[in-house]
């Protein structure tokens, strides 16, 4: 029996008739509705023709979430009075409940682009209800734009609705431009708010500290937890707090130990059980829950019983380092849009009360929508289902925020490495097995390879905990996870058991060998190509047997080999010291008392770097060898001869490498090549400087003089800084620098000689470089005095009585010179660029305060009009 009491509750019913007429005409639509007004469950029953008058359709709901799938599905068959499974089913990754009489079938996102991947027409399915855009997931956001190529070339008729509960409704319309040629798609818009609420603000004490990677300053969970109770005496009903991650979620409940409630952790790898409690609600004279909960929890989801919610204001994001290969998690204030889906849990069934843990001022400063993660996340699998669309490049996708170049490259160098597309980066025919086993390329790369070597079953098994990381508690020792996770004594081995009997049918289905067809001999030396490319022109298959040593045989051997395939980049041997190091260059580091710390070789499953440190932490990885680490990361194998400027001076050798990590040199004594010598003498000066030249102090003077001309006249004058030098050593350090081979022979090279070669000789300004910029400056005395060249402005330093009777100031290049006029006993007196003036305001004080100090020389009143002179007053006497 339908429950008309519950749906005639939900605001988002007056808005049903203008989406249904929207649809109608349009063929496209936006539907923004606040949260709690029931566009996830009252929404879908009106399109299917459930409830209303409505034709009968079949209608299918993309979730982002796997809880948020069951919850909207649960919820509707409840409406109707029906079990899971009748009119309303789902899909999710390795379960489906669904049959002939399903007219509504939510699915994940995840799932809904395996099926647009597999059948681009969506066959017998008439409208597509994209929940929740504003979370701007990828495959959301992918599956969005592959929708919209669906309908403007395959199915003009499918109907297509995004729906929203922000404010972000133009952007979407403007995507969703309909095909008529009459512009965006309508937007509809729901009023309402459910029941409404409050909201309340408890900014923390001061002295937090911000929050970085995934530190959060325990002070602030202590005020959230302190905020949940205060929350609970004021407050009737059950509480729901929001926290960034699994291990706040976890410390803030310590923290509420003894509370006279129930508390329970809500996130994506939470038991079923507790799942299904949470979303139960309280049971009739129960007592009062307290729900930790991630993001989980922000859309799609009603808790039942909830009338208060705390909101820690975090959020948790992900961050990729594309050079590296390496993601990691950002903690985040939680946007606008976050923050106010947040709030919507609280007015669901009741009016209810939200606490903010953060100050009404800090509102402002907020983003208004969460990082789409199409700018930050790993793009790997994005780039491949845009291949396999047909659309390398994604360029002609309707995508809200293009993919950045960067990401891009990164991830098609993923995939030509593991052979999922070809050179002009459409997807090869195993790209598109790779695309249809609903995995990571990396993921499945690893297991479409390591299936022969290691038997399907265990490489199914293997990748399926490469998929979901194993909990904490397992360790890092992905071994020993694997055998934690057979026992299956928790939420965690259930879920891992049901992915890899999935896994391990569909490696069977994409080509893989049959587990009864692998014995022991295959699974210790089966051939993987190194780079997993296959066909013609492929590299030659490398033999792979089981790691030797501290790997052992059997499941400890497989586990590393698998684990190498999917991240080859990744595979690391300890380095003297501490930690070890990656292939791809980077540092990594085990926990303390981690018993891997004394293996050779790991292949490194799981690791994160934060912008903060230099290294990146393991979190789970297994023990290889160096076979396997060569065999799977062979497209980084090189050897040759390394000649480079190492410790102050030039070091050739013979080197093999696995990418960064050094597996044997010797030294190469004088046999190396000299351009590849010459290479690292060039690489010493940019490191160095031109400064292990021989510079004298004529060269140094010669590289001033032509420093200033340059500044000042500009070309044909050459540069002469560090940089410069460097860049033209051609034009000025040859043949010397081709015959020199160490730091000892740079420094006999005369930089002066040399740097005569850089005059311009050509235009014939060679010849007045003593004209523009010379040497020495002829001043009244008679004297030739040097100019220093060294400063912005020229300087000449001379004694004050030999410039008597000069009244301008003397210029090089037309720049007057600054003039250092010294004592008698050669100290500084006074600075000048202008003569005259200072003859006339400033040497009067310069006289009053030396004529005592020096008495045996000439100090007249008019120093314009005295005779200049090197000597004393009674030696210019007598030289009269």
């Amino acid at each position: 029996m339908i429950r008309h009491d519950a749906l005639d509750l939900l605001p988002v019913r007056h808005a049903v008739p203008a989406l249904l007429s929207a649809l109608d005409e349009r063929g496209a639509a936006v539907l923004y509705a606040p949260p709690g007004t029931g566009k996830t469950t009252l929404v879908p029953l009106a399109l299917a023709g459930l409830i209303g008058d409505g034709p009968r359709r079949r209608v299918l709901v993309a979730e982002p979430r796997r809880m948020a799938v069951r919850a909207a599905a649960r919820r509707m068959a409840w409406l109707l009075g029906q079990e899971v499974g009748e009119a309303v089913g789902f899909s999710v990754r390795g379960e489906r409940r669904a049959g002939p009489s399903t007219r509504i079938e939510v699915v994940t996102t995840g799932v809904l682009l395996q099926r647009l991947q597999r059948d681009p027409e969506l066959s017998g399915v008439d409208v597509v209800l994209l929940d929740e855009c504003h979370e701007r997931h990828l495959d959301a956001d992918t599956a969005m734009a592959f929708l919209v190529d669906v309908r403007a070339t395959l199915r003009p008729e499918l109907r297509l609705i995004a729906a929203s509960a922000t404010s972000d409704a133009e952007a979407w319309a403007e995507l969703l431009t309909v095909l008529d040629g009459s512009g965006p798609a309508p937007i509809v818009r729901a009023t309402g708010e459910g029941h409404g609420c409050r909201v309340l603000f408890a900014p923390p004490p001061a002295g937090i500290r911000p929050a970085h990677g995934t530190w959060v300053d325990p002070a602030l969970l202590r005020h959230v937890a302190a905020t949940v109770r205060l929350a609970l005496e004021r407050h009737e009903g059950d509480l729901l707090c929001f926290l960034p991650g699994t291990g706040e979620i976890a410390r803030t409940a310590g923290m509420l130990a003894g509370l006279d409630a129930e508390v329970l952790q809500l996130h994506g790898r939470a038991p079923a059980a507790v799942q299904d409690a949470v979303l139960r609600g309280t049971e009739p004279g129960g007592r009062r829950r307290v729900v930790l909960a991630t993001a989980v929890a922000e859309s799609s989801l009603t808790v039942p019983g909830v009338r208060i919610v705390v909101d820690s204001g975090l959020a948790r994001e992900p961050r990729t380092d594309h050079a590296r290969g390496l993601g990691s998690l950002a903690t985040v204030p939680v946007s606008v849009a976050g923050a106010t889906q947040r709030l919507g849990r609280a007015g669901r069934e009741a009016f209810g009360t939200v606490y903010r843990c953060w100050a009404e001022a800090d509102d402002g400063r907020r983003a208004r929508f969460p990082s789409p993660e199409m700018r930050i996340a790993d793009l790997a699998s994005f780039a491949l289902r845009a291949a396999c669309w047909g659309d390398p490049s994604a360029a002609g996708l309707a995508l809200l925020d293009a993919p950045p170049a960067g990401a891009m490259a990164a991830a098609r160098s993923v995939l030509t490495a593991i052979g999922a597309v070809e050179e002009d980066g459409r997807a090869s025919e195993r790209g598109v097995r790779m695309a249809r086993l609903g995995l990571h390329p990396r993921l499945a790369r690893a297991l479409l390879d390591g299936a022969p070597a290691v038997g399907t079953r265990r490489a199914a098994e293997v990748v399926a905990l490469l998929s979901e990381e194993p909990p904490r508690e397992y360790g890092d020792d992905l071994s020993a996870a694997w055998r934690a996770a057979r026992r299956g004594a928790d939420g965690y081995g259930a879920r891992w058991k049901a992915e890899a009997r999935r896994l391990e049918r569909s490696a069977v289905d994409a080509g893989a060998p049959r587990p009864a067809s692998v014995g022991p001999d295959a699974e210790r030396s089966a051939a993987v190509r190194p780079d997993g490319t296959e066909g013609q022109g492929a590299p030659k298959p490398v033999a792979v047997s089981a790691p030797s040593g501290t790997a052992g045989t059997g499941d400890d051997s497989a586990a590393g080999l698998v684990t190498a395939l999917a991240f080859p980049e990744r595979v690391a041997r300890t380095r003297q010291g501490s930690g070890f190091l990656m292939v791809s260059g980077t540092g990594a580091e085990l926990a303390e008392g981690s018993g891997l710390r004394t293996a050779p070789w790991l292949a490194v499953a799981v690791a994160d770097r934060t912008a903060q440190n230099a290294t990146a932490r393991v979190r789970l990885a297994a023990v290889v060898d160096e076979e396997v680490a060569r065999a799977a990361a062979g497209h980084l194998l090189a050897s040759g001869e390394e000649v480079r400027w190492e410790d102050g001076d030039v070091v050739a050798r013979w080197v093999s490498r696995l990418g960064a990590v050094e597996l044997a040199a010797r030294p190469l004594g004088g046999g190396a090549a000299p351009g590849a010598v010459r290479e690292a003498l060039l690489d010493g000066l940019r490191r160095e400087g031109p400064g292990l030249l021989r510079w004298s102090r004529d060269a140094e003077e010669l590289r001033g003089r032509l420093g200033f001309l340059h500044r000042v006249r500009g070309e044909p004058w050459p540069d002469v800084s560090d940089g410069a030098l460097v860049d033209r050593a051609d034009e000025w350090l040859e043949p010397e620098l081709s015959r020199a081979r160490r730091r000892a022979d740079l420094g006999r090279i005369d930089a002066g000689q040399a740097l005569g070669r850089l005059l311009p000789w050509a235009t014939g300004e060679a010849a007045r470089l003593e004209e523009l910029a010379p040497e020495r400056i002829e001043v009244p005395s008679g004297s030739r005095i040097r100019v220093d060249y060294g400063g912005e402005q020229p300087v000449l330093a001379v004694k004050l009585q030999e410039m008597f009777g000069l009244a301008e100031t003397p210029r090089v290049a037309g720049v007057p010179v600054l003039v250092h006029l010294l004592s008698p006993a050669g100290r500084p007196a006074a600075v000048t660029a202008d003569l005259a003036s200072f003859w006339k305001e400033g040497y009067r004080a310069v006289r009053a305060e030396l004529r005592g100090r020096y008495p045996k020389h000439p100090w007249p009143e008019d120093p314009g009009a005295a005779e200049p002179t090197r000597h004393t007053s009674a030696r210019l006497r007598r030289e009269r």
